[in-house]
């Protein structure tokens, strides 16, 4: 293993990657989800892969591949004549980089936490002249000296939610391997989702404060996780999952350590999966790749959570969670106040995304399922918690969090290392 830390990477080529054959050109509608101004952001992740022989002229040409079924990446979003977005099918294509590094994926501990290597030299950015938000997909490969890559990849959310990012980047996986197509088979129908009646803007535009929230990352262990759940067993008769039981501690920690009043009220919000509550309309054989969730808020005063036992504070969770069907049933005939897709992005808000079953980890290229998969924060306005899973071989829940400020990081670490 080198110890001399000069770790760099080295741009080699990069440009378009055009469909390998002719796609429909057309201008495709977005759902009213697609078009949630928020989404209108750069999703990023870093995934790592141990082995993989010529690994970017596979990848490269998988691309090509792939974007022929799922010719609405390969196209640009553009504004239509009454404002709102679209995605003009131009067969353009996708903007992807081929880098090499000077080290081996060893040498930087398979890009563990903290990161040895920048993320933004692994990361794919397009030229000067071209708006990254106009483009629904970008990719770099890297290559490293012991014949391992990571592969970088950058998503506008608008195109699709995490599932379906997932599912496009496991087509280009199943070209990679020599398949004649995708394993699921794409389907756009975004009009299958449903499209309420827009409530009347009221008040002055929502507001994106600057908060200055640190970066940290903390692997709860499995048996944590497990005796937390056993225990809401026992006092409920009812199971949660150890999503459910990561965001009530981490919920928890934040509440204690940034200290807010016993009577305010914190939030914690997170974005829950609805393609089985339109089971009726949605295609039986799956393959829809839209943005398809619905926002999952659940409220209680600080003292309740700073104080409560964990298992109550998982029960606050679950409440809201068994709320799904109902309101995204109210939400879809159009039986609401205030938009749930509008959200408010203040202080005692907390933001969770689960990155465990997107299907980000069961890509394969050709050479094995990544050994990481790295998921970035979204906006620095945004106290975010990403769940998703500690490197190969190590077990656990992995939650990568920018959702505190200095002056309360270290006792937020300490809260959270209890449950580590």
């Amino acid at each position: 293993m080198r110890t001399d830390m000069s770790y760099t990477v080295t741009r080699l080529a990069q440009g378009i990657v055009a469909p390998a054959e002719a796609t429909p050109e057309e201008t495709i509608s977005l759902s009213v989800i697609d078009r949630v101004a928020g989404l209108r952001h750069m999703v990023r992740s870093i995934h790592v892969f141990k082995k993989g022989e010529r690994a970017v002229e596979a990848i490269k040409r998988a691309v090509s591949r792939a974007l022929v079924p799922y010719y609405p990446f390969a196209g640009r979003f553009v504004d239509s004549d009454d404002g709102e977005v679209v995605v003009s099918c131009t067969g353009e294509g996708a903007w992807f980089i081929q880098a090499s590094a000077n080290c081996s994926l060893e040498d930087v501990r398979f890009l563990d936490y903290p990161l040895m290597i920048p993320q933004e030299d692994l990361l794919p950015y397009p030229s000067p002249e071209i708006n990254p938000l106009n483009l629904p997909f970008m990719m770099q490969v890297t290559e490293f000296t012991c014949g391992g890559f990571v592969v970088g990849l950058i998503s506008v959310h608008t195109i699709a939610d995490g599932l379906g990012a997932a599912q496009f980047i496991s087509a280009i996986g199943d070209m990679a391997r020599g398949l004649p197509r995708p394993t699921v088979n794409p389907i756009w129908a975004r009009h299958l989702i449903p499209n309420p009646p827009k409530s009347p803007l009221t008040g002055p535009p929502p507001q994106f404060p600057s908060f200055k929230f640190q970066y940290t990352t903390v692997d709860f262990s499995t048996e944590s996780i497990r005796q937390l759940k056993s225990e809401y067993f026992e006092a409920t008769g009812q199971h949660c999952s150890a999503f459910d039981a990561s965001i009530a501690k981490t919920w928890q920690a934040r509440t204690r350590a940034i200290g807010f009043g016993p009577e305010e009220l914190v939030h914690i919000c997170f974005f829950a999966n609805t393609r089985h509550l339109l089971a009726g309309a949605l295609p039986q054989e799956g393959g829809f790749y839209g943005n398809c969730f619905y926002p999952v808020a659940a409220t209680a005063t600080a003292g309740k959570v700073a104080e409560s036992k964990l298992v109550d504070v998982v029960r606050v969770i679950r409440d809201a969670k068994s709320a799904l069907p109902r309101e995204f049933a109210k939400w879809a005939v159009g039986d609401f106040k205030e938009d749930p897709y509008e959200l408010t992005f203040s202080f005692n808000s907390l933001f969770v995304s689960d990155w465990t079953r997107l299907g980000f980890r069961e890509v394969d290229y050709g050479w094995g399922t990544p050994v990481n998969v790295i998921p970035f924060a979204y906006y620095d306005f945004m106290a975010v918690a990403i769940i998703a899973a500690p490197p190969v071989p190590k077990e656990g829940t992995r939650v990568m969090t920018q959702c505190v400020e200095k002056d309360h990081l270290e006792a937020f670490k300490n809260e959270m290392k209890n449950f580590a």
